[in-house]
């Protein structure tokens, strides 16, 4: 402190001058300055105890931030949830077994909606797998490879177009037969032409 010769003490310490103000002590009669209302005015909801009004209202018509149009990029709508699965969970498989999402799914070690299936080298592998993921991490490929295992990773758009442009019974029927169905050809302009 500016102007203190003598050495500070817990005994003569004191707040700098102006950091503390008088409190405004409310509703002490009339002639306080704060009296009757206590500065809330007269009646109406801001008056009332606990009667406040949120941000961004305005008396019920459209809010500002409702009326302005909504422009620019957002990533939230583009971003993709993955299914976390870490080292350490792939020990209740024995060893050598394929460990991909059908056997995530039944032992119940992954559940609902993801877009795919990640790894993370948290824990120890005892023994060497098969584990068929779309994404790994390298800690947890190293782990993997260390234990006598293999990583496999999914080509996640290739399995995407076969779910959508195959049906279930057609794909069985490919898968047995061991053939592919040939894409069609996309129509170009220039046999537009032709017909017409």
């Amino acid at each position: 402190m500016e102007g203190v010769s003598y050495m500070l003490r817990l005994h003569n310490l004191r707040p700098r001058p102006g950091s503390r103000h008088r409190v405004k002590r409310l509703g002490c009669g009339e002639s306080s300055g704060h009296g009757k209302t206590s500065g809330k005015g007269t009646k109406g909801q801001k008056a009332r105890s606990g009667g406040s009004i949120r941000l961004g209202f305005e008396g019920g018509q459209m809010p500002l931030i409702r009326r302005l149009p909504k422009r620019g990029f957002n990533n939230a709508a583009f971003h993709k949830r993955y299914a976390i699965i870490n080292v350490s969970e792939l020990n209740v498989f024995d060893a050598g077994m394929v460990v991909n999402e059908q056997l995530l799914r039944e032992s119940n070690l992954v559940r609902g909606h993801f877009a795919g299936i990640k790894i993370l080298g948290e824990g120890e592998l005892k023994h060497g797998l098969q584990v068929q993921a779309d994404k790994v991490s390298t800690a947890a490929r190293e782990k993997i490879e260390k234990a006598g295992g293999t990583v496999t990773l999914r080509d996640r758009r290739s399995i995407e177009k076969t779910e959508t442009n195959v049906s279930p019974s057609e794909a069985d029927s490919d898968a047995a037969s061991g053939t592919t169905k040939p894409r069609p050809k996309a129509k170009t302009k220039s046999a537009k032409k032709k017909r017409e």
